[in-house]
């Protein structure tokens, strides 16, 4: 099944539309998200609400709403 989905750069506030596969991995939505505003995508995890999405988790996985927005931040811990 496809999703559409939104990803929020937490820097700039930028944020872009994406489709993405219920089997789609985190780590692929960081990837192109990163690409996208040029930065080092083993620096980033997403965030959605409270939640921090790690790279190994599915789309599915992540349980995420519909109208929910992904957060692009640096990774807490360290990247």
């Amino acid at each position: 099944m496809t999703n559409r989905t939104k990803v929020k750069d937490a820097d700039t506030g930028h944020a872009i539309a994406m489709d993405v596969e219920d089997d789609t991995l985190i780590e692929e939505i960081i990837e192109s998200a990163a690409a996208y505003w040029e930065k080092d995508p083993g620096a980033y995890v997403l965030r959605v609400g409270d939640r921090i999405l790690r790279g190994s988790m599915t789309f599915g996985q992540a349980l995420i709403a519909a109208g929910d927005e992904m957060e692009l931040i640096p990774d807490p811990e360290g990247g």
